[in-house]
């Protein structure tokens, strides 16, 4: 342990104590969001992303120190053991490294060399491959081998099966592999040419290309390798043969001017083309692969993040519009708590265009139930219902505002079984017109009931590994929700599981607990909760609030545990939980300030990170951290991609970030890219260096392809 200790320690570049209590903590069952927002001062404040990573790499590491004592056990039964293949085990830094190790002692299918070596061969294979000067000649030696019974029936048939001993063993040896594979990565060509070149395809530009292994972009990697898999591609990897056979007669031809060397020469390159390169290619297109999909779930991941942390509209009645055209749009009107106050279908698109119909049903709704926003859903007949949308403000006496959202996942949530016990009442189309509406009220509080992984703000995710993606995303929410935190007595099933030592257990429970004994007046009411532990309670007790309870210190993210220093605090600069409660201590952080944050941390009993924190909450009880951001753009009016013009400058919103560049939402029916080239007047690395998901930004229109709905845009500033 202490070694994989030291490991992550140089690895993440931290002090020792940082990584040891970190790891102590998670193996004391501490969630993450829970270490992030409460261990502060344990973990010298690393924030929940560096704690993922370095929870993902401990068990890496702890995974391949259990790898290592395997293999170690499998080659000792076997007797082969040596202190030689123990030392290269305890070097071995990655599970491929343990597996070229175990490659020459696992069990193998019967191979040209497994064959050769029950036909007795294995003396002549030793003899040719220690190249030692001969009595005789190679062939006497070979004829003495001669057995028909064995069908070796000849000299060439000894030295062929020979030779297929060596090729093996070549193959076999761990050193090669791992200095082959490496000349593959700085001198591999990766080429990709078309299956059917007369046959149009998004992979055109994979056509012809070719990209070396050690600079290939990594969307590139999985755009080659979805174009394979659709079989419009042909990939392989091109390496100049020449490097690695003059490598391997290096190793392997120990005295050229033996005899025996012309034999080890044929077969160390029947070696390298039967045995090591669709070996080693694979190996490298694996790694390329699983390189590219962990930077898209990186990039997934923090899109994710940012959708999820947008800033709610609050305080408003909103309409949901899902559009369509054959069945209609459907509607639903929200209060703003999100409770479905009405629900109708309209029917304004082709080919009903019932559209007076449809303007004096929805006027109704607006004026009965005061709406303020309409939310619009982006799948089909979306423009359509947008340019409805438009001209019917006009004709309004209140002011009113719609945003088209993204849809993404909603008819999974829809055809779930979860709305299904949401809104018994409703069928598929109408609930997805709610999750519309509440999208724009409160995109965290929504998007939790969706499978991650749905959302739609990714690249090539139906192409990783699920369960890592899975994993990975789930770790997304899990920080969005925490880090906001919820209210514990509105918040919904899913937004409970998703609470640091919450499982879907416990959070059914607390519901049925609501349901039955009322609203939750304190935290410590948690504790009466079916299967709610003592160390759940630890867990989940700080991120969730009670806004009308009756110890205002509940309706913050001040710890339990901290309450009495809190209070300590609050008491000793001659302030009451009442001033907490109206925001009264616009003079505390200058009075803290004043006595020293040492001192008053010291007194309290904290450490500083602590008091900071503690202080951040009593003055703003309730504190949103989405509010801070900038607020979603509203719109009146629609625009058209036949209206845009190079040259036009328009504000947006990002809605995904790529590798390559950004979609910037401008208000038309088509996303915009900005190229990662148009970012910045900078060089620019990465796009998410620039912009995040969420972000409102100006752009100006470079080039318009209406025929093919593409819209280019550029950041830069003239």
């Amino acid at each position: 342990m202490a070694e994989i200790i030291s490991k992550l320690i140089n690895e993440f570049n931290l002090k020792a104590f940082q990584v040891e209590n970190t790891v102590k903590l998670i193996d004391d069952g501490n969630t993450i969001p829970f270490i992030a927002r409460y261990r502060k001062e344990m973990t010298g404040e690393l924030d929940d992303q560096v704690l993922r990573e370095l929870h993902e790499r401990l068990v890496y590491l702890r995974n391949l120190e259990s790898r290592k004592e395997e293999v170690k056990r499998l080659i000792d039964e076997q007797g082969k053991l040596t202190e030689q293949i123990e030392k290269a085990l305890i070097n071995a830094s990655t599970l491929q490294e343990i597996d070229d190790i175990y490659r020459p002692y696992r069990p193998k299918r019967r191979t040209r060399a497994t064959i050769a070596k029950e036909k007795g061969l294995e003396p002549l294979a030793k003899i040719i491959f220690d190249q030692e000067p001969l009595n005789a000649s190679v062939e006497d030696i070979a004829k003495t081998f001669i057995n028909s019974e064995k069908e070796v029936n000849s000299i060439d048939d000894a030295l062929k099966g020979a030779m297929d001993i060596i090729a093996e063993e070549i193959s076999d040896n761990a050193q090669y592999r791992k200095d082959i594979r490496k000349l593959f990565v700085d001198l591999g060509i990766v080429v990709s040419k078309a299956k059917k070149s007369e046959e149009d395809s998004v992979y055109r530009m994979y056509y012809n290309f070719s990209e070396s292994v050690a600079k290939i972009a990594r969307h590139r990697v999985l755009a080659i390798n979805r174009g394979e898999k659709e079989d419009f591609l042909q990939v392989k990897l091109e390496v100049p043969a020449d490097r690695v056979i003059s490598y391997l007669k290096g190793k392997c031809i120990k005295k050229p001017l033996v005899p025996t060397s012309k034999y080890v020469e044929m077969a160390l390159e029947d070696s390298y083309e039967r045995l090591i390169f669709p070996s080693v290619e694979r190996d490298v297109r694996n790694e390329l692969t699983e390189l590219s999909q962990e930077q898209a779930m990186k990039v997934f991941a923090l899109n994710l993040k940012n959708l999820l942390l947008q800033p709610p509209v609050k305080g408003r009645t909103v309409m949901g519009l899902d559009p369509a055209y054959r069945t209609g749009c459907k509607i639903a009107v929200v209060d703003d708590t999100g409770k479905v106050l009405d629900t109708t279908v309209v029917y304004p698109t082709p080919p009903q265009n019932k559209v007076d119909e449809a303007k004096k049903v929805l006027i109704n709704l607006i004026n009965n139930h005061k709406v303020d926003l309409i939310s619009i859903g982006n799948g089909t007949a979306s423009k359509e219902s947008e340019i409805f949308v438009a001209d019917l403000i006009k004709e309004l006496d209140r002011k009113i505002y719609y945003m088209v959202v993204s849809e993404s996942g909603a008819s999974v949530y829809s055809a779930s079984k979860l709305a299904a016990e949401e809104f018994p009442q409703f069928d598929v189309s109408l609930r997805s017109a709610v999750s519309i509406a509440r999208r724009l009220q409160d995109p965290l509080a929504e998007l939790v009931k969706i499978d991650p992984k749905a959302i739609g703000v990714g690249q090539y995710q139906h192409d990783m590994n699920q369960k890592r993606l899975g994993e990975s995303l789930k770790g997304v929410v899990e920080d969005c929700v925490n880090s906001v935190g919820v209210d514990l007595n509105t918040a919904s099933m899913s937004l409970l599981s998703y609470i640091s030592g919450i499982n879907s257990t416990v959070a059914k429970n607390i519901v049925e607990y609501r349901e039955t004994l009322g609203r939750f007046k304190r935290r410590e009411e948690l504790k009466k909760v079916k299967k709610l532990g003592g160390k759940a309670y630890e867990q989940c007790a700080g991120f969730l609030r009670i806004p009308d309870g009756e110890n205002v210190l509940d309706n913050t993210s001040v710890h339990p545990e901290s309450y009495d220093a809190a209070k300590k605090l609050i008491e000793s600069m001659g302030f009451t939980l009442e001033d907490v409660k109206h925001k009264k201590l616009s003079e505390l952080k200058a009075e803290v300030d004043k006595r020293g944050r040492d001192k008053v941390a010291n007194d309290i009993g904290v450490g500083i990170p602590t008091l900071q924190d503690i202080l951040n909450e009593i003055l703003k009880p309730g504190r949103d951290p989405r509010d801070e951001l900038p607020k979603p753009i509203l719109l009146t009016d629609v625009l058209d991609i036949e209206d845009l013009r190079p040259g036009m400058e328009l504000t947006g919103t990002v809605r995904n970030v790529a590798d390559f560049g950004a979609f910037v939402d401008i208000g038309v029916h088509q996303d915009g890219l900005v190229h990662i080239s148009q970012l910045s007047d900078k060089y620019v690395r990465n796009p998410m260096d620039i912009v995040s998901v969420g972000d409102i930004v100006k752009v100006r229109v470079l080039e318009v392809d209406a025929v093919r709905k593409r819209i280019s845009l550029s950041m830069k500033s003239g």
